[in-house]
């Protein structure tokens, strides 16, 4: 998923011509301000609008920045944000996004993105579709997708046989087709975002299928030292090579979804200590890496290069941390001291754009750094609205409150390519083109992933 756009951070002096004010003391004033850079954010969105196409973001390059998959990404993260604050305003707009790009097949597949679609890609909607689920969103028409049926048709066609062999022992692709590069590559995201719908599917509907399928990933991860002994999690590593050229970029975004699926697993247990000291390792290590004096901080990328996807991690983390306190309380103190000097770092860098208070992506330097964008946007709605974490209801499932319809059978049609479609090098940029790059030395922390 990763995009080829490299952006070079700097640090440019702004005027500040309408800062966005918030005390974190106060939560209305943490909704004030959220809705304000919810308002911000959905400006980069016209999907909406007569002549464009509903759910994604403009792009992919070059028509835009974006690609496919942070259009599930951005319907995460405005679901989230009416969980939270309680405002309905953008919930239409989410409502038939969502709907419009279920595919053919319903399973979050459509036949005009496969040609750049990984499994990663195709998770990041089907996880927006649990969170409609888990959230109780509302409930699409009797005879329309459901929320829980559609994640349940990513995640059974991610655990098909099709998906899977033997090679680096197991594992999922990063890729869904052969043809597409990345497909040699065995990556952290792509196990990791099917670690945790599995063990959410199972929490909701406490079928142990998912959760042995979650086990089972997890203990793969660990054992192609993707995890090691030091909770540092590393991205990914090539199939011709057994996965043992492991690439050691850290991200912040695989570590978080490995934490949040833990803690669902945690639940699901009935609280096993074994669950519990992974959440803590994981944690242990997510502070170490990831914050810097309490500020979440992209240690790829800061130093000079980001890609647009790697700009709309942090928002991610800190909707994931909120809610993986949630369900595993014994971290939620812990978590929300984080996230609360997190957020206060980051609402000090929306002091750009032409209204004043777009927000920035260097954190931890309290200076508004010259980027805007829906990632950046995305990143400090996810920091303000899940300070209000307390105030809302943990994820249901389908014995304390949930509506959503499954289907465990969905996703019997696995995606497949448009007949006869050539294979162009933008069908393929799409989905992100590293593999060549990953072989060499990273440079600058970030370009391995960025370029073509």
């Amino acid at each position: 998923m990763f995009t080829r756009r490299l952006h070079m951070l700097w640090l440019a002096p702004a005027a500040v011509l309408g800062a966005l004010e918030v005390d974190l003391n106060s939560t209305d004033s943490i909704r004030n301000a959220a809705k304000q850079v919810a308002y911000d954010l959905m400006t980069y969105y016209h999907g909406n609008e007569s002549g464009h196409v509903p759910g994604i973001l403009p792009g992919p390059p070059p028509d835009g920045d974006y690609y496919w998959w942070q259009g599930g990404a951005l319907w995460g993260t405005m679901i989230d944000y009416w969980h939270f604050t309680g405002d309905e305003t953008y919930n239409d707009v989410t409502f038939d996004a969502m709907q419009f790009q279920v595919g053919e097949n319903q399973d979050y597949a459509p036949r005009n993105w496969t040609l750049s679609l990984g499994n990663d890609d195709q998770s990041f909607w089907g996880m927006s579709a649990m969170l409609a689920a888990e959230n109780k969103f509302r409930d699409p028409p009797r005879d329309d997708p459901q929320w829980l049926a559609l994640a349940q048709a990513v995640w059974n066609e991610q655990a098909a046989p099709d998906q899977r062999d033997d090679t680096c022992g197991g594992g999922l692709r990063w890729q869904i087709f052969s043809s597409n590069k990345g497909y040699d590559y065995k990556n952290t995201i792509a196990n990791g975002c099917f670690f945790n719908m599995g063990a959410r599917l199972a929490r909701y509907t406490r079928n142990d299928t998912y959760a042995q399928w979650s086990i089972k990933t997890w203990d793969w991860l660990m054992d192609v030292k993707y995890i090691d002994q030091d909770w540092n999690v590393f991205d990914g590593g090539h199939v011709p090579y057994n996965c043992t050229d492991i690439n050691r970029q850290q991200y912040s975004y695989n570590a978080a979804i490995l934490l949040s699926g833990a803690a669902y697993m945690y639940d699901y247990s009935n609280k096993s200590q074994e669950w519990a000291d992974r959440i803590s390792g994981l944690l242990d290590g997510m502070e170490r890496v990831f914050f810097v004096n309490g500020t979440l901080y992209e240690p790829s990328c800061e130093a000079g290069l980001c890609s647009t996807d790697m700009l709309s991690f942090k928002g991610y983390v800190h909707r994931w941390l909120a809610v993986a306190g949630q369900v595993a309380p014994f971290i939620q103190d812990r978590i929300m001291a984080l996230l609360r000097s997190s957020a206060e770092a980051a609402v000090k860098q929306c002091t750009g754009g032409d209204n004043g208070r777009q927000c920035g992506f260097h954190w931890t330097t309290g200076v508004y750094d010259g980027q805007t964008g829906a990632g950046q946007q995305m990143d400090v709605l996810g920091a303000l609205s899940s300070l209000l974490v307390d105030e809302a209801k943990a994820p249901v499932t389908n014995s304390t409150g949930g509506t959503s319809v499954g289907d465990p059978n969905a996703g019997s049609h696995a995606p497949s390519l448009p007949e006869d479609a050539p294979l162009t090098t933008g069908d393929r940029a799409g989905a992100g083109i590293l593999t060549a790059i990953v072989l060499g030395t990273t440079i600058g922390g970030a370009l391995w992933m960025a370029l073509d």
